[in-house]
Formats: C-alpha cells, structure tokens, sequence
C-alpha cells in the first residue's frame, strides 16, 4: 500500500475530534465498550480496513474477549460464541455496512427490538455509522 496520502489527522483536527468524541460517548453508554468494538472490528471486516482489524482486534483483546470468539466473528451466523444479543446487534451491523444491497430492511431492525432498548438501537446506529466513515478514511487516505 502507498504512504499517507494526507495527513488528515492534522488538516482535519477539529472534525476528527468530533469523530473521537463520539467513539468515546458511544463507549461510555449503555452499549459497552465490548459490544461496541465487535461491531467495529466486523464492520471494518466488511470494509477490509486492515489498519482498523488490528486496532480493535487487540481491543477486543484487551478486553477480555477469547481468541476464538475473535476468529469466529466473520462466521458469527453459525458460531457457537455469540449470544443472541450479539448476533442482533451483528445483522444490523452488516444490514446497515451494505445498505445498498440490504436498504436496512425490516428484518434485519425488529430482531434489535427484543434485546435493545431505543436508546441502544440509535447508539449502536451510530456506531456502525461512525466505523464505516472512519474506515473510508483509513482506507482513502491510506492510513
């Protein structure tokens, strides 16, 4: 891969602190910072964001999470590792990654219901947000 096309951090220092202050809000609410690195991590799986696999892999790591649960999160339909709360939040994940395929349709949004509470479903649509949009980043700029 080539070097850093543009130094983004500093050219765009405000709004990058925007984009941190969030990820930051979004790790002290209700969700927790476990539930919303996995989304992270397969959210950058999606996206093939190499830099951002390694960052919140070793996150994840840091917090705990088995290794198995980690290399089993791109088959996370048919692991054994996730629980039900996980494999919700998960679907949406992916609906809403490839939204022009999906159209974040109703079936990947009810099953949130069951498990999140409202506050939860706009945080962990945030979230998804967020990574996809600091993925295209890492990516475009060749982080």
């Amino acid at each position: 891969m080539s070097a850093l096309r543009q130094p983004y951090y500093d050219l765009s220092g405000e709004a990058m602190q925007g984009l941190l202050a969030t990820k930051a809000a979004l790790e002290r609410g209700p969700l927790g910072k476990e539930l919303i690195e996995l989304l992270y991590l397969r959210v950058s799986q999606i996206n093939g964001c190499a830099y951002c696999l390694e960052k919140h892999s070793e996150s994840l790591r840091a917090e705990g999470v088995p290794q198995a649960k980690l290399d089993g999160l791109a088959g996370w339909r048919v692991s054994r590792h996730f629980q039900a709360r996980e494999r919700a939040a998960l679907a949406w994940a992916e609906s809403l990654s490839e939204i022009a395929r999906s159209h974040a349709d109703d079936q990947d949004y009810q099953p949130l219901e069951a498990h999140f509470s409202a506050r939860e479903i706009s945080d962990l649509t945030i979230a998804v947000a967020l990574m996809s949009g600091l993925n295209r980043l890492a990516i475009g700029m060749r982080l």
